[in-house]
């Protein structure tokens, strides 16, 4: 199978941990970092490659030991010192500087981006080396350590659960610890000079003068939040922060146990819900079950645009058959030139691809019946909670939920490019 960017991560190793140790200096936009990784060998390996982008390396060590290395185009090439069998461990340390760049990419630059005053980092799909070296590919996940020292007017916020902070002159460290395993492009720093408050369960960074919209438009998040623990089950992380920046962004950002969200999202008038009930819905679809390859990316973007359309049918909005109703007629007057369950590496972030995702979903839960769809994807979730899957895997659960053949209508939606019809719903 063709990796959708065959430049980014090494399946010949894995990493189970990251320890990242930053500091940051705002106005210079400069970052001096030192990464310390486990890697776990799944074959013999010389050498390791290491996907970093436009920094300066001044040393690496393997277990300890100097090691000799190489570093351009986005790959760092670590040559082992001793050669690693397969299901051996060794510790990588790379001390590296420089201003971080984000990643090119036919969606613009991702990864770490300089905000009018501060940071974030946007690392879906291939953003990650834009601030840490890192084994690039999304079924590799790994436990974090993240340590970031600035200037102590900003907060800084990381994956996972604050325990530790201290404060030495004008700078804070603060060092967060991401116990769940995560990929490498769900691991995000946000800085910025926020407030910090907890409004229905939820930890909230807002600038101060945006206080009072922030907490009406996110004011429904504990009930979205007992809505998806429901109909998805236990909400997967130890805690969930949004972020909004003071800065306009062109879609909110998802994060392990995080979201990102522009000024321009915040209304005051819950304008902006639906994207909220999106990327909360991530935490269990993209975050604890991740793709284990990027073809497969309607299993995150389908089930959060469906679970929009379930919170909007549990909130007294439209239910979700308005919603599939109206997006079919939209996806029928577009190009079907795509595949859902392979869409092509450009087609990665199209609404269709979100939309038709959705549609499946919806054009199963037609065919189960209630009972039995909220019953497959709560054990979907259960069984699969803080793994990687794929669309292989996904209608082969379904299938063990009915004793039916759910695979005709799963391959007319996931394999075949015409738009199937949404009436009659056939019952399996």
């Amino acid at each position: 199978m063709t990796s959708y960017f065959p430049e980014h991560g090494d399946h010949r190793y894995g990493v189970t941990h990251y320890d990242l140790t930053l500091s940051y200096r705002v106005q210079a936009n400069r970052l001096d970092g030192t990464a310390r990784l486990t890697v776990s060998a799944a074959e013999p390996l010389n050498a390791l490659d290491l996907d970093l982008g436009k920094f300066r390396v001044s040393g690496v060590t393997v277990d300890g030991g100097a090691a000799r290395y190489s570093h351009g185009r986005g790959k760092l090439r670590v040559s082992l010192p001793r050669p690693l069998a397969a299901g051996a461990r060794a510790g990588v340390e790379v001390r590296y500087s420089g201003s971080p760049v984000p990643v090119p990419s036919p969606w613009g630059g991702l990864g770490w981006e300089e905000l009018t005053d501060g940071a974030l980092v946007a690392g879906q799909p291939i953003g990650a080396p834009s601030w840490f070296p890192c084994n690039d590919r999304p079924d590799d996940k790994a436990s974090y350590r993240i340590s970031v020292t600035t200037a102590s007017p900003y907060q800084v916020i990381a994956n996972g659960v604050l325990v530790g902070k201290r404060r030495a002159g004008g700078n804070t460290t603060w060092i967060y610890d991401q116990a769940e395993p995560m990929a490498s492009y769900l691991a995000s720093v946000q800085i910025g000079r926020y407030q910090l408050s907890d409004v229905a369960g939820t930890r909230l960074a807002y600038p101060t003068r945006l206080a009072t919209r922030v907490r009406r438009d996110f004011g429904r998040q504990g009930e979205m939040i007992e809505l998806f623990t429901d109909l998805f089950g236990p909400y997967p992380f130890t805690g969930y922060t949004v972020v909004v920046a003071d800065d306009d962004l062109d879609i909110p950002v998802e994060a392990q146990g995080m979201s990102i969200f522009g000024r321009n999202h915040v209304d005051g008038m819950r304008g902006f819900e639906r994207l909220i009930a999106h990327e909360l819905a991530h935490q269990w679809f993209g975050n604890s079950l991740t793709v284990g390859c990027w073809r497969d990316i309607w299993l995150q973007e389908g089930f959060a645009a469906y679970a929009e359309w379930l919170w909007s049918e549990a909130s007294g909005g439209p239910p979700a058959g308005a919603h599939a109703q109206r997006w079919h007629q939209r996806l029928a007057l577009l190009p079907q030139d795509f595949v859902l369950a392979d869409p092509g590496a450009a087609m990665l972030f199209d609404d269709r691809v979100y939309k038709r995702g959705a549609l499946t979903l919806h054009a199963l839960r037609r065919a189960l019946g209630d009972e039995v769809f909220f019953r497959v994807l709560l054990a979907w979730t259960t069984e699969r909670r803080h793994g990687s899957v794929t669309t292989q895997e996904f209608a082969g659960h379904v299938q063990r939920h009915t004793s039916r053949p759910a695979g005709p209508l799963l391959s007319s939606w996931l394999y075949g490019k015409p738009l199937p019809p949404m009436d009659p719903p056939p019952r399996l």
